[in-house]
């Protein structure tokens, strides 16, 4: 049995607002639109696809408070190119963002609603990841990290050292997930969190039982009316395994 990534969810006080600022940010299309969840994926993309990893923009009241511990990175071609996206995207309704960066090459900005994402300059290993070059996710433990979410996932683990570590689907397609070693601890609900999906076939309460025998806790709320199941990875990062598909 495995999972792998197949979006990562955002919580907005404007779904349908933020949906569209993400939809023109990436090129791709709105999916669907309900009370309260915008979905996007590139035009003419047939989900689940490890080509791309899909984006559900979610309505919610929490206030963002803290850094989001888990952000996009956005691959561009060329300098020039970096520059255009920078500017466009700020046409669209980004601001810079000062997350102790200092004097980097890539450019950090924070869509309308203020989570913070990259736009890195070009760099040869995103070239073939489509407008997301990579998921981030903050932690204190790479290594921990991989080894966790390498057992979770069918996904290869590219690169492990005690600061970052990189995996991508095992078909060497679509964006990276990568975790980043940093010293802020988790302290609130995350506003950006993924999504997993085991393959057809797979017994979605026998997938949560391998996930919690392999480190993945249960949040304490009650999930009854859900139609997935929220779990989290051993650092508290909540995740949802959605059913098999």
């Amino acid at each position: 049995m495995a999972t792998r990534l197949v979006q990562i969810t955002m919580k907005a006080h404007d779904d349908h607002a933020l949906g569209r600022f993400w939809a023109e940010a990436l090129g791709w299309g709105v999916d669907s639109e309900g009370p309260g969840v915008t979905n996007l994926e590139p035009v003419g993309f047939s989900y689940p696809d490890p080509v791309a990893v899909c984006v559900d923009v979610v309505a919610g009241p929490e206030p963002k408070t803290v850094k989001n511990r888990v952000h996009l990175d956005l691959a561009t071609t060329s300098a020039a190119h970096q520059a255009e996206l920078v500017a466009r995207l700020k046409e669209l309704g980004a601001t810079p963002a000062d997350v102790g960066q200092g004097d980097v090459p890539w450019t950090v900005l924070a869509d309308p609603e203020g989570n913070e994402f990259c736009v890195l300059e070009p760099r040869p290993l995103y070239r073939d990841t489509g407008p997301i070059a990579g998921v981030v996710v903050d932690c204190a433990d790479p290594r921990e990290m991989a080894r966790f979410w390498g057992e979770v996932m069918d996904w290869t683990v590219h690169e492990v050292t005690d600061d970052h570590a990189r995996m991508r689907s095992s078909q060497g397609v679509g964006p990276y997930l990568e975790f980043i070693r940093t010293p802020d601890p988790k302290i609130v609900w995350n506003r950006v969190h993924l999504d997993v999906r085991p393959y057809p076939g797979d017994d979605m309460a026998s997938e949560a039982d391998r996930l919690r025998a392999l480190g993945a806790t249960v949040p304490d709320f009650d999930q009854s009316a859900l139609a997935w199941t929220v779990l989290a990875d051993p650092e508290g990062n909540e995740f949802c395994l959605l059913s098999p598909r």
